[in-house]
C-alpha cells in the first residue's frame, strides 16, 4: 500500500466516527474545462461540479449540512434555525434538508448586501426558501445574527419546541467535516485518474469549506495548495476564521499534532467595493465561462472565485504545465437576483 492510499483509508476511518446523513449526491463529478484552459493559455483547469449535490439545486452547503443536521438529529431537535442574508445559498439548501427530514425550518434573514429591488427581494433562493415551506424572519443589515437566532430559539423553546442552531454558511467544526470529507473525495478522484495538481481553488466567506479542505489536503497531500478566493472584502478576518476553524477540524478528527496554520491561503482583491456586489471581473468571469464551457456560475461566490483565478493565471501563478481544480461552490439561484448587473 503506497503512503497516499494509507493516508487516504486513515482519514475515511476518522470521518466514519462521525454523526453523518447522506442528503448529497455524491461523489460530483470533476471534469475539464478545456476550452476555458485554452482560452487562458493554461493551466489546464479540472472542475469540482459542487453545484452539482442535488438538494434543493444544489451547492457546497449540503456537504455541511450532512454532518450539522446529523447532529441536530442526535440531539432530538424539530426544528432548524440557520441565518444568513436575504439571497443565502446557505439559507436556501438548509431549507430544503429540512423539509427532506420533516423538520421545521425558521430563517433569521438579514439585508446585508447593499443591493435591492423586486428582484433581489422577492426571487431566486428567498422565492425557494418559501417553496420549501420555512419561515423567514427579516432584519436590518446590521443585526446580530446570532442574538437574533437565540432570541428566536428561547421563544420556541418556550412554546414546547427543540430548535438547533446553525451558524452563518454552516461554518462550524461540524459543518466544516463535510470539506474534510470532499477533500478526501476529490483526493481519491484525482488519484484514480492519475492527475497531480498544484492547487485547488475556490471561494471562501464564512470559512467553512475552505477549512474543511485544508485540514483535508494537509493530512492527505501537503503539495497541494488550497487557494480560497476572499468574497467577503475583509481578508484578515476570514483567514483569522478559517485558521480557527481548520484548527477545531484537526483536534475534532484527532488528527497527529497541531494543524499547520501556513497552509491557510487566502487570496485578497476580488471581493470588489462589498459582500455580494458585482464586479467587472465578475462580469467578465461568468460571461467567459458560461460562453466558452456552458458552466453557470454566480455573482456572489464563485463567479468572483472564478475572477480570482483568472487573475491569479494572468499574473503568473500557475504554470501553463500544471493543473488546477476549481471548486464549484454552486448559487445559481443568484443569477436572477442579478438580472440587471449581469445583464449590464
Amino acid at each position: 500500500m503506497s503512503p497516499v492510499v494509507g493516508l487516504h483509508e486513515d482519514m475515511q476511518d476518522r470521518l466514519a466516527t462521525q454523526p453523518r446523513l447522506r442528503l448529497a449526491h455524491l461523489p460530483t463529478p470533476l471534469e475539464p474545462l478545456e476550452r476555458l484552459s485554452a482560452d487562458l493559455g493554461g493551466p489546464r483547469i479540472l472542475v469540482k461540479r459542487d453545484d452539482c449535490t442535488g438538494l434543493g439545486l444544489g451547492g457546497n452547503k449540503t456537504r455541511k449540512l450532512e454532518f450539522l443536521l446529523a447532529e441536530a438529529e442526535a440531539q432530538g431537535a424539530d426544528t432548524v434555525i440557520t441565518t444568513g442574508g436575504i439571497q443565502s445559498n446557505h439559507v436556501r439548501q438548509t431549507a430544503a434538508a429540512a423539509a427532506k427530514l420533516g423538520m421545521a425550518c425558521e430563517l433569521v434573514l438579514t439585508r446585508v448586501v447593499p443591493w435591492g429591488g423586486p428582484d433581489y427581494e422577492l426571487s431566486g433562493n428567498i422565492q425557494l426558501d418559501r417553496l420549501f415551506g420555512a419561515k423567514l424572519h427579516l432584519h436590518d443589515g446590521d443585526t446580530d445574527r446570532i442574538a437574533a437566532m437565540e432570541s428566536l430559539a428561547e421563544s420556541l423553546r418556550r412554546s414546547g419546541r427543540n430548535p438547533y442552531l446553525i451558524p452563518t454558511g454552516g461554518s462550524n467544526a461540524v459543518g466544516a467535516l463535510g470539506y474534510v470529507a470532499a477533500a478526501v473525495e476529490l483526493a481519491g478522484q484525482l488519484g484514480k485518474a492519475g492527475e497531480k495538481v498544484a492547487a485547488v481553488v475556490h471561494a471562501c466567506s464564512s470559512g467553512g469549506t475552505q477549512a474543511g479542505l485544508t485540514a483535508g489536503f494537509a493530512a492527505l497531500d501537503p503539495d497541494v495548495r488550497v487557494v480560497g478566493i476572499d468574497v467577503d472584502a475583509n481578508p484578515p478576518a476570514v483567514a483569522a476564521e478559517v485558521r480557527r476553524l481548520a484548527g477545531e477540524v484537526w483536534s475534532q478528527l484527532d488528527l497527529p499534532g497541531s494543524f499547520p496554520d501556513e497552509k491557510v491561503m487566502l487570496q485578497p482583491g476580488y471581493a470588489g467595493a462589498a459582500y455580494g456586489l458585482p464586479t467587472e471581473e465578475m462580469r467578465d468571469a461568468v460571461s467567459r465561462t458560461a460562453r466558452l464551457e456552458g458552466l453557470l456560475l454566480d455573482p456572489v461566490y464563485s463567479g468572483k472565485a472564478m475572477a480570482g483565478l483568472i487573475g491569479m493565471i494572468k499574473a503568473g501563478a500557475f504554470g501553463s504545465d500544471e493543473t488546477v481544480v476549481f471548486l464549484h461552490t454552486g448559487g445559481m439561484p443568484a443569477l436572477f437576483p442579478y438580472r440587471d448587473a449581469l445583464e449590464a
